[in-house]
């Protein structure tokens, strides 16, 4: 059995974290349904213990799914989403208006439709607002800093049949950057080639790490994370909560396990 995983916290004393637990569904529509309602939960449980909490988005058909669901049974969930703070953690680096965008699908999809405060809900820069890349990784990294609480309440991430997490690519040289919370991506393999993405020491910066994963095009991706693989090798592997990682997957996406 693989030692738990650890993560450095300050003064270099690493820390085990929970092993990940994995949860089973039928199909991408029972995954997105179970997932928005315990994300409602989750937000609904931390309000009432009177925290404004912080989550992370991300992008893709599952994540839509998922947001789609969180707009149908938001209703009746309890969810002051007035007292809800909005991060993504990564984004394309297009125009604001581009279907690629992340922001913009959940926007579509949620946001605007629950009530999130245009205050709480923190877009990386576009190509509206950032002369480029790094320039948006600056912009969002003090964002983060001013108005973050220090680590988020859940994070929610995709992964690509390649292993990548958020912006991070298999062996590529931001996997390995530490002294930055965001980054610009210049030469994604996946198009749009230019990105932002949170690093890995801010991806793990977060209560609670739920991974969304459908298809059988991810299943062998989803072995490699949750065996023993590299971070250079399947960048997934390297993302942990420090109080647990969740893999929401639907059967196809967990047939190689």
């Amino acid at each position: 059995m693989t030692p738990p995983p650890t993560a450095t916290v300050p003064g270099g004393r690493p820390e085990p974290r929970p092993e990940p637990r994995v949860e089973v569904h039928e199909d991408a529509r029972a995954l997105a349904t179970s997932v928005a309602g315990e994300l409602l939960s989750r937000l609904a449980d931390a309000q009432s213990a009177g925290r404004v909490p912080q989550i992370a988005l991300t992008g893709g058909s599952i994540a839509d799914a998922v947001h789609a669901e969180v707009a149908r049974l938001s209703p009746a969930s309890g969810v002051d989403w007035a007292r809800v703070v909005v991060w993504w953690g990564d984004e394309r680096f297009v125009a604001p208006d581009d279907e690629d965008r992340n922001a913009l699908q959940a926007r579509r999809a949620f946001l605007d439709a629950v009530g999130v405060e245009a205050a709480h809900v923190h877009e990386m820069a576009s190509t509206a607002d950032a002369d480029d890349v790094h320039a948006a990784a600056a912009a969002y990294s003090a964002d983060l800093r001013e108005h973050g609480s220090g680590e988020f309440d859940v994070m929610m991430l995709g992964v690509g049949p390649d292993g990548h997490v958020a912006s991070l690519f298999p062996h590529h040289a931001e996997l390995d950057v530490d002294d930055r919370i965001v980054l610009g991506v210049l030469d994604s393999p996946k198009p749009p080639p230019l990105r932002v993405s949170l690093t890995l020491p801010a991806l793990n910066r977060a209560r609670s790490v739920w991974f969304l994963v459908s298809g059988d095009a991810k299943a062998d991706a989803v072995a490699r994370a949750l065996g023993t693989s590299d971070v250079h090798e399947t960048p997934a592997a390297g993302v942990h909560g420090s109080e647990e990682t969740l893999w929401f997957l639907d059967r196809a996406a967990a047939s190689a396990l």
